[in-house]
């Protein structure tokens, strides 16, 4: 099959409602179908603001976080059109891709 990985960037403490962004993605991908989704959460990196985001021994909040998913084009795009209707802003990386799964006929 045919379709992108889309890869989203955050950080733990960044919120939509009563649901972090990571969370929020995830539920969103189920509820559209989307077979597979991996939160990644780093130990530190830096974003669009120039400022360090990490993990620290005694706040976790700022840790950065990926959420990775291997996605049809259609999905893609209903994902893409749910997240401009709540005018969430996200850093993501869209890459065409090819993917599977081994050993299925």
């Amino acid at each position: 099959m045919h379709g992108y990985q889309l890869t989203f960037f955050t950080q733990q403490n960044r919120l939509h409602g009563a649901l972090t962004i990571a969370e929020w993605l995830t539920a969103e991908a189920k509820k559209l179908g989307i077979s597979g989704v991996t939160v990644t959460a780093a130990q530190s990196g830096y974003g669009r603001d120039g400022k360090l985001h990490s993990a620290h021994f005694f706040e976790l909040a700022a840790q950065p976080v990926e959420v990775t998913m291997a996605v049809a084009a259609e999905k893609s795009d209903l994902l893409f059109a749910k997240i401009a209707a709540e005018r969430l802003k996200i850093f993501y990386v869209k890459t065409p891709i090819e993917f599977g799964v081994t050993g299925e006929e």
